[in-house]
């Protein structure tokens, strides 16, 4: 106990004295905190520290990478050292929050919406998967498994319905999760999600048709023509619908007598914001989503090589901002537009790069915490969680980060130009391809392979390359330290 009642003075100390931490709570694997200023805090001293695996930053909140099952001793230490007392996840956001400019803040939102629901997504793209591998063509025979072996179309079927759900009633699980974030009540942000997707619509994935022949059905409101239209798979329309429900439902609850407020308040924000969302919010929120839509489908149709390249390098930067957030209703838009995301998969080959550039570091470093670090951080950047990878290893020491990078830009570039796209979001790893029409699988395990070599070869004669201008330097009499 005396061991680790060191360590977390040390922590305290390294993050700036018990005076610079405002709030701090802890989740599965890391500390949490919301520090008056993070400029003094010392990263090389805190990585000193036996129990710290690595730290970042992000959201407003400073984090450091302790372990499972210590960091809730480490907690308990930290809490009974410095007399701040035991604080939620949600104090401390509110606590970061004043920290953050309004893009940051705008990020964040998003975040704090998509995170909660992103298990259900990413289940409901693991059990596509599945069904992908049963109902695909050329996987075990020309034809579909379920067509050789008829017995197995019927398992294939409820796999695929129980995938779908998450996806068809999207709006529901949004509704949900803004509603929380907005303030308002999660029950009514469900209602609203689900009331836009109701059977008794057009089902926004047969909207393109209807319109084309014209048999788009209407409500008549005083002589004002509304398009019957669901939103199934949408996320603009529900995010926005959801934001003015929760802030309608505030106000009445503010101004309603309690003894009226469960006759009144919900019937209210219901009628209100129903009218609002199919006469107004859905209708532009949709041309919107699918204006967003067409503008990546150009870029990457037009330049899919640039595309590719482009958004390759440029997603583990947006990692370490937290920018990568707002990509994720992209994608979600893009799979109920086109049927499929082309990002998603260049997220993968990004997460795979920086786990094999971290996985070089573990025959490069000397340090015994350093090389077991190196290794659980690749595994768990092969299973799709990146950051223990970049913030404790990749960052660290640059030029494995940035070999990460150009291993994912041209493993990037290869899937796009071979028109690789994911029906739906799985898991951002090797397990990736489950998520991949089948049909795209060899293209996309040759990126795969680019995204593991080219990081670790290249950080590996990156690393030789800056021991030998070391050396050199040593020896005209300039003293050079090295971290490896």
């Amino acid at each position: 106990m005396s061991n680790l009642k060191d360590s977390v003075k040390q922590i305290i100390e390294a993050v700036g004295g018990k005076n610079n931490i405002e709030a701090a709570t802890h989740c599965v694997t890391r500390l949490r905190f919301a520090l008056a200023d993070e400029k003094k805090v010392n990263k090389s001293k805190l990585e000193e520290v036996d129990v710290v695996k690595g730290s970042f930053s992000a959201n407003g909140q400073f984090q450091v990478v302790i372990g499972q099952g210590t960091v809730d001793k480490v907690y308990k230490e930290m809490v009974a050292l410095t007399g701040i007392g035991e604080a939620s996840k949600d104090d401390v956001k509110k606590a970061s929050e004043k920290h953050l400019n309004p893009l940051q803040r705008a990020i964040k939102t998003l975040a704090d919406i998509f995170i909660p629901i992103l298990p259900a997504i990413v289940t409901a793209g693991l059990l596509m998967g599945i069904n992908n591998v049963l109902t695909g063509k050329g996987i075990f025979f020309d034809e579909p498994l379920v067509e050789r072996y008829t017995q197995w179309a019927g398992l294939a079927s409820m796999i695929n319905l129980i995938a779908n759900t998450a996806f068809v009633f999207l709006p529901g699980l949004i509704g949900w999760s803004a509603a929380k974030r907005f303030g308002g009540s999660p029950l009514l942000g469900i209602v609203l999600g689900l009331m836009l997707v109701h059977p008794d619509l057009l089902n926004a994935w047969g909207y393109g048709a209807a319109q084309k022949d014209g048999s788009i059905p209407t409500w008549d409101l005083f002589g004002f023509s509304v398009q019957k239209v669901g939103y199934q798979g949408q996320v603009l329309p529900v995010l926005l619908a959801t934001w003015v429900l929760s802030k309608i439902e505030i106000f009445l609850r503010k101004h309603i007598h309690e003894g009226f407020q469960l006759l009144l308040v919900a019937p209210i924000t219901l009628l209100v914001t129903g009218f609002l969302s199919f006469i107004v919010i859905g209708p532009i929120t949709f041309a919107i989503g699918n204006g967003i839509t067409s503008v990546f489908v150009f870029i990457f149709d037009t330049v899919p090589a640039i595309g590719g390249l482009l958004y390759g390098a440029i997603y583990a930067p947006l990692v370490v901002t937290g920018m990568h957030h707002t990509f994720l209703p992209v994608d979600l838009q893009l799979i109920s537009s086109l049927g499929g995301t082309f990002l998603w998969p260049i997220l993968v080959m990004s997460n795979i790069a920086q786990g094999a550039a971290a996985l070089a570091m573990m025959f490069i470093v000397k340090d015994e915490k350093l090389k077991g670090l190196s290794l659980t951080s690749a595994v768990s950047a092969s299973l799709g969680i990146t950051e223990p990878a970049m913030f404790g290893v990749n960052l660290r020491f640059r030029y494995p980060f940035i070999s990460a990078m150009i291993g994912a830009s041209l493993a990037g570039m290869f899937i796009n130009i071979n028109n690789v796209i994911a029906p739906s979001i799985g898991i951002g790893g090797l397990p990736g391809f489950l998520s991949i029409v089948p049909e795209k699988w060899v293209p996309f395990f040759i990126g795969m392979a680019i995204a593991i070599i080219v990081p670790f070869i290249l950080t590996l004669t990156w690393s030789k390359v800056q021991k030998k201008q070391n050396n050199t330097k040593i020896r005209v009499g300039t003293p050079q330290s090295s971290n490896l």
